[in-house]
C-alpha cells in the first residue's frame, strides 16, 4: 500500500520540476509520470535525492531528483566548481579533465558538465569521443589538472549512468575532499547551475593524448624480449560494447603482439549492450563469446574489459581444454607474482618498491610480498585509498603494483585509478612469458599455489531491501561485534579485526593491537587457526551486506587442485550454513 503522506510529498517535489528553471522535455516527462494512475515511477523518480557520495553520483536515467539527468549532474558540477574555486583560489587558472564513456547520455552530460565549468570561469579538457577511466586519470595528471570527471556506471546494467569525480593526483577523491565536495553540492538548487559557459574555455582532447597514454603503457612491459618470441601468441580480447575498443587492441599492438582477435558483435560501441544483460566481466555470461572465440581459435588466453575499461576479465584454459574465468583473487595474484619474480629476477627489485592491496583481497598476496621482502600495504576497498598510499609515499618508496578481488589492477602509478589498458597488455605478457615456460596460465595459477599456498575465495551478497532491510544489516553488524563465532568451519577464531575501532584482538591470549588506518569503515574480518579468514562489510550503495571467504590449504602436485578445490568449496558451504546464509 503506498504511504498518502509521502505520495503528496513526491507530488510537492515534482510539482517544483515544472517551473521555467527546468527545459521542456524533462517538464512533459514529470507531467507524464504525474498522470499516470501507477504513482510507482513518480514515487520512485522524486522520494529522494540522488545522494552525491564519496564516490560521486549513479542510478537509473530519467527525470527526478532520484535519476540521472542534465539537473542532477548539474548540481555535482556546479558543486565541485564551488569547491575548486574556494580550495584553489590563489591559482591564476583551474584546470579540470572530463571523459566519458559508451553509455546513453554521457555525451550529453560530459558536454553539459564542460559548460558548467566553463561558466564558472575552470578552463575545461574535454575527449573528443568515449575514453576509457585510466585515459582521463592520466591526462589530469599530464595536464596539470585540479581535478577531473568522467561519465560511468562502470559495470551497471544499460538504465544507469555514473558522474566520478577526480582530484588532482588523478586518483578519485578521498577525505578531507570527499565530504567538502558533498557540502557544496548539496547546497546547489537547479536555479544555481550555470549551463551557459564560455566554450573559448574548452579544449578537445584527441589522439595526441591518446600517443602520451599508450607510450606510457609501454612502460608497463617488463619482459619485452619474451614479447618478441611469443609476438604471435593468440589473444582474444573484447571491450563488452565500451570504450576499450579504442585503445586495449592498440596497446596490445604497441607491447608487440601480432595475433589479436575480437569479437566484431562486441566491437559495437552501444550504451545498450545488446548482447550481453550485465557488462561485467566478472559474469560468465558476459565473458561467453570471447570464450567461444577463444575455444574456436584455441587461444592462449581471454581478456575482456567493462563500459568504461577499468575492469579487466581474464579466461583461460584448463588441462580440460575449457575457458574458465579466473576471479579477481587470482587475477591479482598473477600480477603480483610475475611482477615481483621478474622484477626480482632482473636485479630490478629495489628496497623500497611497495605492493598495494584491499583488505578483501587474497593473503596469499601478502604472502608473497613477505617471502620476497618487498614491503606491502592493506587498505580499504577501492583505489582510491590505493592512490592514497602512492601520495603518502611520493618520492620515498617505489609503487610496483596493486589491486583488488573486484578485477581491479594498477600496474603502475602515471594512473591512479584501476587500468585494464595497461593491465590487459601486461596479462597478455604474463601469457606470453607462461608460454615460453612450455606451460599454460591456468598452470601458472597452480604453481603459484603449489609455491605459496592455496587458496579459495567466494564472495556472497546478503540483500535486505527498504528501512527495515536496513536496520536488519545494521544489527548483523552489531550481533557479528559482540557475539563473534567460537569457530569457523571446524577452526577456532583466533584473530577479530574490526576497522570501525581501529582494534584488532587476538582472541587465544587477549592481545590487542591498533590498526594501522587512517579512517575508520564498518568491517569486520574473522581469521582462524587454520588460516580461514572471512570479511563482512555493508554496501556503501546499495542494500546489502557482503561477506568475503578465503580459505588456506596446501597444494602438494597439480593432480590434487581439483580436489582441493571442491574441499574448500564445501569448506565456504559449511561456513556460510553455519552463519545462517
Amino acid at each position: 500500500m503506498i504511504n498518502n503522506d509521502v505520495l503528496e510529498m513526491v507530488k510537492a517535489k515534482a510539482a517544483e520540476w515544472l517551473t521555467d528553471v527546468y527545459d521542456a522535455e524533462t517538464q512533459a516527462e514529470v507531467k507524464r509520470m504525474l498522470a499516470n494512475d501507477d504513482p510507482s515511477e513518480l514515487i520512485d523518480s522524486f522520494y529522494r535525492d540522488l545522494e552525491f557520495g564519496t564516490g560521486g553520483l549513479r542510478g537509473i536515467m530519467g527525470a527526478g531528483t532520484n535519476r540521472m539527468n542534465i539537473y542532477t549532474v548539474g548540481a555535482a558540477t556546479q558543486g565541485l566548481s564551488n569547491y575548486l574555486k574556494k580550495e584553489f583560489v590563489n591559482l591564476p587558472e583551474i584546470k579540470v579533465a572530463i571523459g566519458y564513456d559508451c553509455r546513453n547520455n554521457s555525451r550529453l552530460y560530459s558536454e553539459t558538465s564542460a559548460k558548467i565549468f566553463a561558466a564558472n570561469g575552470i578552463k575545461v579538457y574535454l575527449f573528443d569521443d568515449l575514453r576509457p577511466t585510466p585515459e582521463l586519470s592520466f591526462a589530469i595528471r599530464e595536464l596539470g589538472c585540479q581535478s577531473g570527471i568522467i561519465l560511468t556506471a562502470s559495470h551497471n546494467p544499460k538504465e544507469y549512468n555514473g558522474y566520478k569525480a577526480y582530484w588532482n593526483d588523478g586518483s578519485q577523491i578521498v577525505s578531507p575532499h570527499d565530504e567538502n565536495i558533498i557540502d557544496e553540492v548539496q547546497k546547489v538548487k537547479a536555479a544555481d547551475i550555470r549551463f551557459n559557459g564560455d566554450e573559448s574555455l574548452i579544449t578537445i582532447m584527441g589522439a595526441e593524448m591518446d600517443n602520451k597514454f599508450l607510450e606510457k603503457v609501454k612502460t608497463v612491459s617488463i619482459s619485452p624480449e619474451v614479447v618478441k618470441k611469443q609476438k604471435d601468441l593468440k589473444i582474444v580480447y573484447t571491450p563488452i560494447h565500451g570504450t576499450g575498443v579504442k585503445l586495449i587492441p592498440a596497446a596490445l599492438r604497441a607491447f608487440g603482439f601480432t595475433n589479436i582477435y575480437n569479437v566484431p558483435e562486441q566491437d559495437v560501441v552501444s550504451g545498450n549492450f545488446p548482447t550481453v544483460i550485465s557488462p561485467n566481466p566478472e559474469e560468465p555470461a558476459a565473458m561467453k563469446m570471447a570464450m567461444a572465440k577463444g575455444k574456436e581459435i584455441d587461444a592462449d588466453v581471454v581478456m575482456a574489459s567493462d563500459p568504461d575499461a577499468d575492469r579487466i576479465g581474464v579466461a583461460v584454459k584448463n588441462d580440460k581444454g575449457e575457458f574458465v574465468i579466473l576471479n579477481g583473487n587470482q587475477t591479482a595474484l598473477v600480477f603480483i607474482y610475475y611482477i615481483i619474480s621478474k622484477r626480482k629476477e632482473s636485479g630490478k627489485l629495489k628496497a623500497n618498491d611497495f605492493i598495494v592491496k584491499t583488505i578483501v583481497t587474497t593473503e596469499l598476496i601478502a604472502e608473497i610480498a613477505r617471502r620476497n621482502q618487498v614491503e606491502y600495504f592493506d587498505v580499504f576497498t577501492g583505489f582510491k585509498y590505493i592512490a592514497e598510499v602512492i601520495r603518502d609515499y611520493e618520492g620515498q618508496k617505489n609503487y610496483i603494483g596493486g589491486g583488488e578481488e573486484s578485477f581491479g589492477f594498477m600496474p603502475a602509478d602515471f594512473v591512479r585509478d584501476k587500468d585494464a589498458v595497461s593491465s590487459c597488455a601486461l596479462m597478455a605478457e604474463i601469457a606470453a612469458w607462461a608460454k615460453d615456460q612450455g606451460k599454460s596460465l591456468f598452470e601458472m595459477v597452480q604453481d603459484i599455489y603449489l609455491e605459496y599456498g592455496f587458496s579459495r575465495e567466494k564472495m556472497k551478497y546478503v540483500v535486505r531491501t527498504g528501512r527495515s532491510g536496513a536496520e536488519e544489516i545494521e544489527q548483523m553488524m552489531v550481533n557479528f561485534r559482540n557475539n563473534p563465532p567460537k569457530e569457523l568451519g571446524g577452526s577456532k577464531l583466533k584473530i577479530v579485526k574490526d576497522y570501525e575501532t581501529l582494534i584488532e584482538k587476538n582472541i587465544l591470549t587477549g592481545e590487542e593491537h591498533k590498526i594501522n588506518q587512517k579512517i575508520t569503515s564498518n568491517v569486520l574480518q574473522f581469521f582462524t587457526e587454520d588460516g580461514t579468514k572471512i570479511s563482512v562489510r555493508p554496501s556503501g550503495t546499495e542494500p546489502k551486506i557482503k561477506f568475503y571467504f578465503e580459505v588456506a590449504g596446501k597444494l602438494n602436485s597439480r593432480d590434487e587442485y581439483y580436489q582441493l578445490e571442491q574441499a574448500a568449496d564445501e569448506k565456504i558451504d559449511a561456513i556460510m550454513k553455519q552463519l545462517d546464509l
